[in-house]
């Protein structure tokens, strides 16, 4: 399940912008809020129609195929905010009052029960490039210089032979190299792109609670078929094995049962 992140403030206070910028850096959904009110073409801003949209907003985050999904929403009243139970809560607190006077009235800061603001990130100023880099950093912390654990395969698809060794991987180091070989249609097989094959490891970890760019990287490699290396080069290549049961897990089988492989 994605996890939850809520950009709140007045309309006009630089939500989307912010938005639109962090979902680039963090490959994230970015749900704005006018945009889901006109797909279900709901427009009630009463006391209803906003908790109806609450609810909305968090059901379409928790089903998003992405890690992160941002909720790009007003947000103004702290059941609102119990309603869609995010992860992470940015106020943009720029301006004074927004455009709608109802909204303005309605707008409560979310406070704690110490009088503080009880958000991750408070911003006052309109500065989305800098904010948008400070979060990102926070919330991607991979890091290129720690010894780190390299997995090479096909991941046509990936499923949970795949995940096993992931984990082992991962125990090693405390993160993961997953490299994609560059091989769709080799050998008349491999029909997922790389594209689909890093969105189908992203979709599969995130359900286990590893997160993409801070856990693990997805690259993408040359169709590789021999690893060759001289003495002492620091590094060790190693076979895991694991039960029947794991092992006895096919992508090929899985390959045919969606209708690949014939």
């Amino acid at each position: 399940m994605a996890k939850k992140i809520l950009i709140m403030g007045l309309p006009g206070s630089g939500k989307s912008t912010l938005a639109n910028k962090l979902a680039k850096k963090i490959d994230a959904e970015h749900l704005e809020a006018d945009r889901v009110r006109a797909i279900f073409d709901d427009w009630d801003f009463s006391e209803e129609g906003r908790q109806r949209q609450a609810v909305r907003m968090k059901e379409l985050a928790e089903g998003s195929p992405k890690q992160w999904a941002i909720m790009d929403f007003v947000c103004p009243k702290r059941d609102y905010r119990d309603i869609v139970n995010a992860d992470l809560i940015i106020l943009m607190d720029t301006i004074e009052e927004g455009r709608y006077d109802d909204t303005n009235k309605l707008f409560e800061y979310p406070i704690n029960e110490m009088g503080t603001l009880n958000v991750d990130y408070h911003f006052m100023e309109f500065a989305s490039d800098k904010q948008a880099d400070l979060i990102a950093s926070d919330l991607i912390e991979f890091d290129w210089r720690k010894e780190t654990v390299q997995m090479l395969g096909r991941w046509q698809p990936w499923h949970d032979g795949h995940f096993a060794l992931f984990e082992r991987c991962f125990d090693k180091t405390g993160q993961v190299c997953i490299q994609v070989r560059d091989c769709q249609g080799w050998d008349d097989s491999n029909p997922f792109n790389f594209e689909e094959v890093k969105e189908n490891i992203i979709a599969g970890l995130t359900k286990k609670g590893y997160i993409y760019n801070k856990h693990y990287i997805v690259q993408l490699v040359p169709n590789i078929i021999n690893i060759t290396y001289g003495r002492k080069v620091g590094y060790k290549i190693e076979q895991e094995t694991f039960s029947d049961e794991i092992h006895d897990i096919s992508a090929t089988a899985i390959r045919k049962e969606m209708g690949f492989d014939k």
